[in-house]
């Protein structure tokens, strides 16, 4: 049968708005702001393995942000804060991030806590030219000029400072580590393994199981007959309550069988239990015992936000420092655009809950004061060791970073 001339139009009509329609739904779905209102993303998981942690970080960010508000904003402008909730998945992440730059207009995402997650970030920032603002310690070997490390320790801010207290101050030489199956603990092994060949300590294990996982009586068991008289745990999330509760399970005591963690916190030891992390050590730059004005403050203010039972944490205390030094930097630059912000980001300093920290000019990470708490019976930390100033964050540490030799710039990678 022959098509009409008026066919033929109406169906090429038809096939155009087809066509089109993507373009128009994007266009659609990108909100428009008031001129008053800065938009910012915030993605932290509510949802999966490792909300235990992220759902205070999120408050935090959230709470930080309605105290900016309250002083008059940034530049001005309130802060208009776009949740989403990436459930502990990295490809979830990559997919929100894309959601916030594009249709919510961000100029700033506050989020991630995983290495993985922050790597299913990164390339979504540095193609939109975005800005990543990152909060939680990590295994370094990473310098980007899209995201702002702020109070993110790492390994020579946690590590040189634990490891040696497992070998001079308690005399222990023979080291367990133990992880979640990623590239931050791996990444925290290789240089723990560079410290104690330094110290002559032995590393006996090098052990993972798969981020989640809550099955631990048989790495328990095998720790146990590994002749190691102290532990290293990289283990992350909820998979923490399991690790710890086992150990007791089998009749471990940490006075006994030292264990330090880089990763567990007031929040999980709550979780758990704090009868099973009792004597367990820590080493992060913030612990809820830390005793100046400031942290009073943050902790009353916490309480009174999240709840009177709730408990700060090394991670959320991070999210409060990433969120106002961002703000000090946009204001200093008057401005929100990510390349500003980041030019004027370095050498700004923060009385943060810990105490003063710095964003280092050279490589955008910050001056942290490196502690060591060790577990009390109401869950809280005892700060038995810790730094007089704040210490030169040295992402490359391991490749032989140091002070006087920088391996990550502003401009990139050095190596």
């Amino acid at each position: 049968m022959s098509l009409s001339r008026r066919n033929l139009l109406k169906g090429a009509a038809i096939s155009a708005a087809v066509i089109q329609a993507p373009l128009v739904f994007r266009t659609l779905s990108s909100r428009a702001w008031a001129a008053d209102e800065i938009p910012v993303g915030i993605m932290y998981s509510l949802s999966g393995t490792t909300a235990i942690v992220e759902k205070s970080m999120n408050q935090c960010a959230l709470m930080a942000i309605e105290q900016l508000n309250a002083k008059g904003g940034v530049l001005g402008k309130k802060l208009k804060p776009i949740v989403e909730d990436p459930n502990s998945d990295p490809r979830t992440y990559g997919e929100k991030a894309r959601k916030l730059i594009i249709d919510d207009k961000v100029r700033v995402i506050f989020g991630c806590y995983t290495t993985a997650s922050r790597k299913a970030v990164l390339p979504v920032v540095e193609r939109r030219k975005n800005l990543l603002v990152w909060p939680t310690w990590y295994e370094g070997e990473e310098c980007s000029k899209h995201i702002l490390y702020a109070g993110s320790a790492v390994p020579n801010q946690q590590l040189e400072n634990s490891i040696p207290y497992l070998v001079s101050e308690l005399g222990k030489k023979k080291l367990f580590i133990v992880g979640s199956d990623y590239a931050f603990p791996r990444g925290m092994a290789k240089t723990t393994k560079i410290i104690c060949q330094k110290l002559g300590a032995e590393v006996v294990g090098d052990e993972y199981l798969p981020l989640g996982h809550s099955e631990w009586a048989a790495m328990v068991s095998k720790i146990g007959k590994s002749g190691a008289d102290a532990i290293f745990s990289n283990v992350v999330g909820d998979s923490i309550v399991a690790f710890y509760r086992e150990f007791r399970n089998q009749g471990y005591d940490f006075e006994k069988l030292p264990l330090c963690s880089s990763t567990t916190t007031e929040v999980e030891i709550k979780a758990m239990g704090p009868e099973y992390a009792l004597g367990s050590y820590v080493s992060l730059p913030y612990f809820q015992s830390v005793d100046s004005p400031e942290n009073k403050k943050f902790v009353a203010d916490f309480k009174s936000y999240a709840g009177a039972d709730s408990v700060t944490h090394a991670a959320m205390e991070a999210v409060y420092i990433g969120v106002n030094i961002w703000a000090m930097a946009a204001e200093k630059a008057k401005d929100v655009a990510p390349d500003a912000v980041v030019a004027n980001a370095g050498g700004i300093e923060f009385a943060a809950p810990q105490g003063k920290v710095k964003i280092d000019p050279e490589n955008l990470h910050t001056y942290l004061t490196p502690r060591i708490g060790q577990t009390q019976s109401d869950g809280q930390l005892k700060i038995v060791d810790q730094y007089s100033e704040p210490l030169v964050p040295l992402p490359y540490s391991s490749q032989g970073e140091t002070a006087e030799k920088r391996l990550c710039t502003t401009k990139g990678a050095m190596l």
